[in-house]
């Protein structure tokens, strides 16, 4: 599920700095991107017990991004993403059990011409087909200040259970 995690992030970052930086009016940028019923299948396996798998996820979201282009702020800016919809793990072995649920994520970030944060969390709780039962939160949080040099800080926190 981490790598739902990833995908959805590396999404919002590749829709934000993907914009075209004209300057106009006040020299702010902004773009909206909204999706309603967006389908993606990608490869996965289940957090559980490592069997592979496929996962499809259905969701809804919304992304933004505002960019100062030109005046004193040029340079900075200030993107958001947020997605919810349900999942479906289906097993490359059918004797493996497949899961179904709900997921919920979100991404922030905010940078300027020395420094970069980005925030992201991540829900997921499903049902196996067995019955079992899959639960996992994650919040991560990445600071960059002065990419001159690159020192990151990366703080991550996640809570993760199958039963």
């Amino acid at each position: 599920m981490r790598k739902l995690l990833s995908i959805t992030a590396c999404a919002a970052a590749f829709f934000a700095l993907s914009l075209p930086v004209s300057a106009n009016g006040a020299g702010a940028v902004n773009f909206t991107q909204t999706f309603h019923n967006a389908v993606q299948t990608m490869p996965s396996s289940n957090p559980c017990t490592g069997a592979p798998g496929i996962v499809t996820i259905t969701y809804n979201g919304v992304a933004h991004a505002t960019f100062l282009t030109s005046g004193v702020g040029a340079g900075t800016g200030w993107e958001t993403f947020t997605a919810t919809g349900e999942f479906a793990f289906a097993p490359a072995d059918p004797s493996q059990p497949s899961f179904s649920g709900k997921f919920t994520t979100w991404d922030g970030d905010n940078e300027n011409l020395r420094n970069f944060t980005t925030t992201a969390t991540f829900s997921l709780r499903g049902t196996g087909s067995d019955g079992s039962t899959l639960s996992f939160h994650d919040v991560a949080h990445i600071t960059i200040l002065n990419p001159l040099t690159n020192p990151t800080i990366v703080v991550s926190f996640d809570k993760f259970s199958c039963g």
